[in-house]
């Protein structure tokens, strides 16, 4: 049986060009969504992505969206009602590091909200 696509001869098979998008393009024109932007907004910062920074800023975004503050043990309390099991040790730690890197602010009242220029990098207006 012959297969046209396979060549006898020892030469490459003709393949037709397909149009690919530039995927840089495509990122910069496409709002980043959920964790995308949380990561986005980790690198900017320097810091390595791990699940409790990116569970741990997405509270503050949900706290945020609903005009709420969250502190330490207030944060905790939303991440066990989600079930993710993070120590309070563990979700402290993240907020003081978040704190001391610029991304998060710790209030007077002892809650913790996004540094305004973190809110930027997440909003699009500050490019990595």
């Amino acid at each position: 049986m012959h297969n046209s696509q396979i060549p006898t001869d020892g030469s490459q098979p003709h393949c037709e060009t397909v149009f690919q998008p530039n995927s840089g393009l495509l990122k910069t024109l496409t709002p980043l969504q959920g964790n995308e932007r949380i990561r986005h907004l980790l690198k900017y910062f320097g810091l390595r992505t791990s699940l409790v920074r990116l569970k741990v800023i997405d509270a503050l975004l949900t706290a945020a969206g609903n005009d709420r503050r969250l502190g330490v043990r207030g944060m905790h309390s939303h991440l066990q009602a989600l079930d993710i099991p993070l120590s309070f040790l563990s979700v402290r730690e993240v907020l003081k590091r978040l704190c001391s890197e610029g991304v998060v602010v710790l209030n007077s009242d002892k809650s913790y909200s996004l540094h305004p220029q973190a809110e930027a990098v997440l909003m699009g207006k500050i490019e990595a």
